[in-house]
Protein backbone atom coordinates (compact mmCIF):
# COMPACT_ATOMS: atom_id res chain seq x y z
CA UNK A 1 0.00 0.00 0.00
CA UNK A 2 1.30 3.45 -0.90
CA UNK A 3 2.05 6.09 1.68
CA UNK A 4 -0.99 8.00 0.45
CA UNK A 5 -3.22 4.98 0.99
CA UNK A 6 -1.84 4.35 4.41
CA UNK A 7 -2.43 7.99 5.30
CA UNK A 8 -6.03 7.80 4.15
CA UNK A 9 -6.65 4.64 6.15
CA UNK A 10 -5.11 6.23 9.18
CA UNK A 11 -7.33 9.27 8.83
CA UNK A 12 -10.39 6.98 8.45
CA UNK A 13 -9.41 5.01 11.54
CA UNK A 14 -9.04 8.24 13.45
CA UNK A 15 -12.45 9.43 12.27
CA UNK A 16 -14.06 6.11 13.19
CA UNK A 17 -12.36 6.19 16.55
CA UNK A 18 -13.65 9.68 17.19
CA UNK A 19 -17.19 8.56 16.16
CA UNK A 20 -17.02 5.56 18.47
CA UNK A 21 -15.93 7.80 21.31
CA UNK A 22 -18.74 10.22 20.50
CA UNK A 23 -21.32 7.43 20.34
CA UNK A 24 -20.09 5.95 23.60
CA UNK A 25 -20.24 9.37 25.23
CA UNK A 26 -23.77 9.93 23.88
CA UNK A 27 -24.84 6.46 24.99
CA UNK A 28 -23.46 7.06 28.48
CA UNK A 29 -25.28 10.38 28.58
CA UNK A 30 -28.55 8.72 27.56
CA UNK A 31 -28.05 5.98 30.14
CA UNK A 32 -27.51 8.59 32.85
CA UNK A 33 -30.65 10.42 31.71
CA UNK A 34 -32.59 7.11 31.72
CA UNK A 35 -31.41 6.29 35.24
CA UNK A 36 -32.35 9.79 36.36
CA UNK A 37 -35.84 9.36 34.85
CA UNK A 38 -36.18 5.93 36.48
CA UNK A 39 -35.16 7.37 39.83
CA UNK A 40 -37.61 10.25 39.36
CA UNK A 41 -40.36 7.82 38.39
CA UNK A 42 -39.54 5.71 41.45
CA UNK A 43 -39.81 8.77 43.69
CA UNK A 44 -43.12 9.64 42.02
CA UNK A 45 -44.46 6.11 42.65
CA UNK A 46 -43.41 6.31 46.31
CA UNK A 47 -45.07 9.71 46.65
CA UNK A 48 -48.20 8.39 44.93
CA UNK A 49 -48.35 5.36 47.21
CA UNK A 50 -47.95 7.56 50.27
CA UNK A 51 -50.66 9.90 48.99
CA UNK A 52 -53.00 6.89 48.46
CA UNK A 53 -52.23 5.63 51.98
CA UNK A 54 -52.87 9.10 53.37
CA UNK A 55 -56.15 9.36 51.46
CA UNK A 56 -57.21 5.93 52.72
CA UNK A 57 -56.38 6.91 56.30
CA UNK A 58 -58.31 10.15 55.93
CA UNK A 59 -61.23 8.35 54.28
CA UNK A 60 -61.26 5.79 57.09
CA UNK A 61 -61.25 8.58 59.67
CA UNK A 62 -64.10 10.35 57.89
CA UNK A 63 -66.01 7.08 57.60
CA UNK A 64 -65.56 6.42 61.33
CA UNK A 65 -66.82 9.91 62.12
CA UNK A 66 -69.85 9.34 59.88
CA UNK A 67 -70.60 6.03 61.59
CA UNK A 68 -70.18 7.63 65.01
CA UNK A 69 -72.62 10.40 64.09
CA UNK A 70 -75.19 7.93 62.78
CA UNK A 71 -74.82 5.72 65.86
CA UNK A 72 -75.27 8.72 68.13
CA UNK A 73 -78.50 9.70 66.36
CA UNK A 74 -79.73 6.11 66.38
CA UNK A 75 -79.00 5.76 70.10
CA UNK A 76 -80.81 9.01 70.80
CA UNK A 77 -83.94 7.62 69.14
CA UNK A 78 -83.77 4.19 70.78
CA UNK A 79 -83.11 5.70 74.21
CA UNK A 80 -86.60 7.21 74.03
CA UNK A 81 -88.22 3.89 73.14
CA UNK A 82 -86.25 1.38 75.18
CA UNK A 83 -88.49 -1.65 74.63
CA UNK A 84 -87.41 -1.73 70.98
CA UNK A 85 -83.74 -1.95 72.03
CA UNK A 86 -81.41 -2.74 69.10
CA UNK A 87 -84.37 -2.59 66.70
CA UNK A 88 -82.50 -0.31 64.30
CA UNK A 89 -79.43 -2.54 64.26
CA UNK A 90 -81.47 -5.66 63.60
CA UNK A 91 -83.45 -3.99 60.83
CA UNK A 92 -80.24 -2.70 59.27
CA UNK A 93 -78.72 -6.18 59.32
CA UNK A 94 -81.90 -7.78 57.92
CA UNK A 95 -82.16 -5.08 55.27
CA UNK A 96 -78.58 -5.51 54.10
CA UNK A 97 -79.10 -9.26 53.71
CA UNK A 98 -82.15 -8.63 51.52
CA UNK A 99 -80.25 -6.00 49.55
CA UNK A 100 -77.50 -8.53 48.80
CA UNK A 101 -80.08 -10.68 47.04
CA UNK A 102 -81.69 -7.84 45.06
CA UNK A 103 -78.88 -5.38 44.37
CA UNK A 104 -75.31 -6.04 45.48
CA UNK A 105 -74.30 -2.43 44.88
CA UNK A 106 -77.05 -1.19 47.18
CA UNK A 107 -75.88 -3.58 49.88
CA UNK A 108 -72.40 -2.03 49.66
CA UNK A 109 -73.69 1.56 49.80
CA UNK A 110 -72.99 2.97 53.29
CA UNK A 111 -76.02 5.25 52.89
CA UNK A 112 -78.29 2.20 52.80
CA UNK A 113 -77.09 1.06 56.20
CA UNK A 114 -77.21 4.62 57.55
CA UNK A 115 -80.77 5.02 56.30
CA UNK A 116 -81.84 1.71 57.84
CA UNK A 117 -80.33 2.77 61.16
CA UNK A 118 -81.83 6.27 61.09
CA UNK A 119 -85.30 5.41 59.76
CA UNK A 120 -87.05 6.58 62.94
CA UNK A 121 -84.87 9.62 63.65
CA UNK A 122 -87.94 11.84 63.20
CA UNK A 123 -89.40 10.36 66.39
CA UNK A 124 -87.13 12.65 68.39
CA UNK A 125 -89.78 15.31 67.72
CA UNK A 126 -92.71 13.14 68.85
CA UNK A 127 -93.85 14.03 72.42
CA UNK A 128 -93.31 11.35 75.04
CA UNK A 129 -97.01 11.37 75.87
CA UNK A 130 -97.71 10.11 72.36
CA UNK A 131 -94.63 7.93 71.87
CA UNK A 132 -95.19 6.05 75.14
CA UNK A 133 -98.99 6.11 75.30
CA UNK A 134 -100.09 2.62 76.42
CA UNK A 135 -103.50 2.81 74.75
CA UNK A 136 -104.48 3.42 71.14
CA UNK A 137 -103.65 6.84 69.70
CA UNK A 138 -106.51 9.18 68.86
CA UNK A 139 -106.79 10.83 65.46
CA UNK A 140 -104.73 13.90 66.36
CA UNK A 141 -102.03 11.81 68.03
CA UNK A 142 -101.86 9.53 65.01
CA UNK A 143 -101.41 12.54 62.73
CA UNK A 144 -98.50 13.71 64.89
CA UNK A 145 -96.94 10.26 64.86
CA UNK A 146 -97.31 10.00 61.08
CA UNK A 147 -95.27 13.16 60.66
CA UNK A 148 -92.08 11.49 61.89
CA UNK A 149 -90.91 10.40 58.40
CA UNK A 150 -91.20 14.01 57.20
CA UNK A 151 -89.43 15.31 60.29
CA UNK A 152 -86.73 12.67 59.93
CA UNK A 153 -86.23 13.55 56.28
CA UNK A 154 -85.82 17.21 57.23
CA UNK A 155 -83.18 16.22 59.78
CA UNK A 156 -81.07 14.01 57.50
CA UNK A 157 -81.40 16.38 54.53
CA UNK A 158 -79.11 18.78 56.40
CA UNK A 159 -76.39 16.12 56.81
CA UNK A 160 -73.95 16.28 53.90
CA UNK A 161 -73.07 12.57 53.78
CA UNK A 162 -76.75 11.53 53.75
CA UNK A 163 -77.76 12.90 50.38
CA UNK A 164 -79.51 10.11 48.52
CA UNK A 165 -80.38 6.58 49.59
CA UNK A 166 -80.56 7.39 53.30
CA UNK A 167 -82.98 10.26 52.75
CA UNK A 168 -85.19 8.03 50.62
CA UNK A 169 -85.38 5.40 53.35
CA UNK A 170 -86.12 7.87 56.13
CA UNK A 171 -88.95 9.56 54.24
CA UNK A 172 -90.50 6.51 52.58
CA UNK A 173 -90.09 3.77 55.18
CA UNK A 174 -93.86 3.74 55.93
CA UNK A 175 -94.99 3.75 52.30
CA UNK A 176 -96.79 0.67 50.96
CA UNK A 177 -96.55 -1.09 47.61
CA UNK A 178 -100.28 -0.48 47.03
CA UNK A 179 -100.03 3.26 47.75
CA UNK A 180 -101.88 3.13 51.06
CA UNK A 181 -98.89 4.18 53.15
CA UNK A 182 -97.66 7.57 54.35
CA UNK A 183 -96.52 10.36 54.27
CA UNK A 184 -96.74 10.73 50.47
CA UNK A 185 -98.97 7.83 49.44
CA UNK A 186 -96.60 6.76 46.66
CA UNK A 187 -96.84 3.24 45.29
CA UNK A 188 -94.88 0.50 43.54
CA UNK A 189 -91.54 1.40 42.06
CA UNK A 190 -92.07 5.06 42.86
CA UNK A 191 -91.01 4.04 46.37
CA UNK A 192 -87.20 3.94 46.59
CA UNK A 193 -85.90 0.37 46.42
CA UNK A 194 -84.09 0.67 49.75
CA UNK A 195 -87.32 1.79 51.44
CA UNK A 196 -89.18 -1.17 49.92
CA UNK A 197 -86.53 -3.50 51.30
CA UNK A 198 -86.69 -1.75 54.66
CA UNK A 199 -90.45 -2.33 54.89
CA UNK A 200 -89.95 -6.11 54.76
CA UNK A 201 -86.97 -6.03 57.13
CA UNK A 202 -88.85 -3.84 59.61
CA UNK A 203 -91.88 -6.13 59.64
CA UNK A 204 -89.63 -9.18 60.02
CA UNK A 205 -88.11 -7.62 63.12
CA UNK A 206 -91.49 -6.54 64.49
CA UNK A 207 -92.85 -10.09 64.22
CA UNK A 208 -89.81 -11.90 65.59
CA UNK A 209 -88.86 -9.52 68.42
CA UNK A 210 -90.06 -9.86 71.99
CA UNK A 211 -92.39 -7.17 73.25
CA UNK A 212 -93.62 -6.51 76.78
CA UNK A 213 -97.02 -7.88 75.79
CA UNK A 214 -95.93 -10.92 73.71
CA UNK A 215 -93.10 -13.26 72.78
CA UNK A 216 -91.46 -12.91 69.40
CA UNK A 217 -92.57 -15.38 66.72
CA UNK A 218 -90.35 -17.79 64.81
CA UNK A 219 -88.73 -16.84 61.49
CA UNK A 220 -90.95 -19.31 59.61
CA UNK A 221 -94.08 -17.63 60.95
CA UNK A 222 -92.74 -14.22 59.96
CA UNK A 223 -92.09 -15.47 56.42
CA UNK A 224 -95.70 -16.64 56.17
CA UNK A 225 -97.10 -13.36 57.47
CA UNK A 226 -94.96 -11.24 55.18
CA UNK A 227 -95.69 -13.37 52.10
CA UNK A 228 -99.40 -12.71 52.64
CA UNK A 229 -98.66 -8.99 52.22
CA UNK A 230 -96.74 -9.44 48.96
CA UNK A 231 -98.17 -7.14 46.29
CA UNK A 232 -100.20 -5.11 48.78
CA UNK A 233 -98.09 -3.91 51.68
CA UNK A 234 -94.78 -5.19 50.32
CA UNK A 235 -92.80 -5.18 47.09
CA UNK A 236 -93.00 -8.79 45.77
CA UNK A 237 -89.30 -8.66 44.85
CA UNK A 238 -88.35 -7.77 48.43
CA UNK A 239 -90.57 -10.56 49.76
CA UNK A 240 -88.95 -13.04 47.39
CA UNK A 241 -85.53 -11.86 48.55
CA UNK A 242 -86.55 -12.64 52.14
CA UNK A 243 -87.49 -16.16 51.09
CA UNK A 244 -83.99 -16.67 49.66
CA UNK A 245 -82.11 -15.69 52.83
CA UNK A 246 -81.45 -18.83 54.92
CA UNK A 247 -83.15 -19.14 58.30
CA UNK A 248 -79.81 -19.46 60.08
CA UNK A 249 -78.63 -16.10 58.74
CA UNK A 250 -81.77 -14.35 59.96
CA UNK A 251 -81.72 -16.19 63.28
CA UNK A 252 -78.08 -15.23 63.85
CA UNK A 253 -78.92 -11.55 63.34
CA UNK A 254 -81.80 -11.83 65.76
CA UNK A 255 -79.80 -13.69 68.41
CA UNK A 256 -76.71 -11.49 68.18
CA UNK A 257 -78.81 -8.38 68.67
CA UNK A 258 -80.59 -9.97 71.61
CA UNK A 259 -77.28 -10.92 73.25
CA UNK A 260 -75.87 -7.45 72.70
CA UNK A 261 -79.01 -5.87 74.13
CA UNK A 262 -78.93 -8.14 77.19
CA UNK A 263 -75.27 -7.28 77.81
CA UNK A 264 -75.85 -3.54 77.61
CA UNK A 265 -75.83 -1.63 80.93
Amino acid sequence: MSAVGEGAMGALDAQLGDEVVRLRTELAKQERAMRAREEEFGRYILQLREAVRREKRQAAEVSRSYVAAVRALTNAVEARDAYTGKHAERVAAFGLELAKVIDGDLAKDPEAEFGFLLHDVGKVAVPDAILHKPSALNRHEMEVMRLHPVTGHAIVSHIDFLEGTAQGIVRAHHERWDGEGYPDGIAGRDIPLAARIFSVADTLDAITSDRPYRKGAQIAHAREEISRGSGTQFDPEAVEALMQVPDEVLENIRCEALLTSAAAP
